[in-house]
């Protein structure tokens, strides 16, 4: 009995560890599974004898001394009960989560759905599976709150929006350094490559997410000004989210609205008229959007923030000039865009 007590006691020093300490910046993939392996010893020892009352007994005595200790060394701490041992995995992932030091490898691990080359299904399929678990259930929850309709980003994307505001806010304020917040978004958009509309729904879920503190409210501006230093992401965010998001956003975020505002006129300059089709086109190889699709997007950005409309007419009237002022179509991209955009 004494080594479980040892154990235990060790494993609750590692829970406080993974969710206070800078320590966890060194932590491999293979230290992450072995603190889970352990994770889970606990939950066997409180299957085993939560029932029994001498032994829970004993148990609880130890959890208290423990806990004593570590708050003493670490104010913040929260103790640990008997009942928490019960699903010790669940709390060592929410914790790490929570702990800006994770490095971004680790963290791409626990969310990863395939194993990496060389590492065998049993080193990572308890891990793997607790991260999918907890995104299922309060994807679900999600759904159920919004019953008889689901959330206009879709349940997923909102709680994995949720989710990357509540990581940044804890990177943010607890380290005072911007590098792993950084970090963080740069492994969002390795993650999401190649996901282009599952990357913009998750954007634009974290930026829609109500801010109820302070750090909450520092993690979406910090997530803006890393947007607009991002100009790929962001022209990818802008051409491909709905016009109903896209209006939510502008209402929400005044750097939003300018940032796509900006974004507009940058891609109608680099529009070409093509005189066998009788349309403009963007120039680049890949367009982001079309003429059309930009004249929604500046109607809808007009919808959302009446005030910017005379602001960005006069702007676009001006352009115009520059361009000769001639009202004949074909001649001026910006002329063009005035007609389209007159009631």
């Amino acid at each position: 009995m004494e080594a479980v007590l040892r154990n235990v006691a060790s494993t609750v020093e590692l829970l406080a560890v993974a969710a206070h300490s800078d320590v966890v910046s060194q932590w491999d993939e293979q230290t992450v599974c072995r603190a889970f392996h352990w994770a889970r010893y606990c939950e066997h020892i409180y299957t085993r004898f939560h029932s029994n009352h001498v032994i829970r007994g004993v148990l609880e005595k130890q959890l208290q001394l423990t806990s004593r200790g570590l708050k003493e060394a670490l104010p913040e701490y929260s103790a640990v009960s008997l009942w928490d041992l019960g699903r010790c995995q669940n709390l060592l992932l929410l914790w790490l989560l929570g702990n800006p030091a994770l490095p971004v490898s680790a963290m791409k691990m626990l969310f990863e759905t395939r194993p990496s080359a060389g590492v065998t299904d049993s080193d990572y399929e308890d891990v793997r599976g607790l991260c999918g678990r907890l995104l299922q259930y309060k994807s679900a929850c999600k759904l159920l709150r919004h019953l008889p309709g689901p959330p206009a980003v879709g349940a997923d994307a909102e709680v994995q929006g949720e989710m990357l505001m509540e990581r940044l806010g804890s990177a943010l304020s607890r380290s005072g350094d911007a590098r792993w917040a950084e970090d963080l978004l740069s492994s969002v958009l390795q993650e999401l490559d190649g996901a282009a509309p599952r990357l913009c729904l998750v954007i634009a879920a974290a930026l829609l997410t109500t801010a109820g503190s302070a750090a909450q409210t520092a993690a979406q501006d910090f997530l803006l000004d890393w947007l607009q230093s991002r100009h790929g992401v962001l022209q990818r965010v802008c051409s491909g989210l709905p016009s109903r998001l896209l209006a939510d956003l502008a209402k929400r975020h005044r750097k939003f609205r300018d940032a796509f505002c900006t974004l507009l006129k940058k891609w109608a300059s680099e529009m070409e008229y093509g005189i066998s089709d009788g349309e403009w086109v963007h120039a680049a190889a890949n367009p982001s959007v079309s003429f059309q699709k930009m004249t929604e997007h500046f109607l809808t950005l007009f919808e959302a923030c009446p005030s910017l409309r005379t602001e960005t007419e006069d702007e676009l009237r001006a352009m115009k000039v520059s361009d000769g002022g001639f009202d004949v179509r074909g001649l001026s991209v910006w002329g063009d865009l005035l007609f389209a955009l007159s009631p």
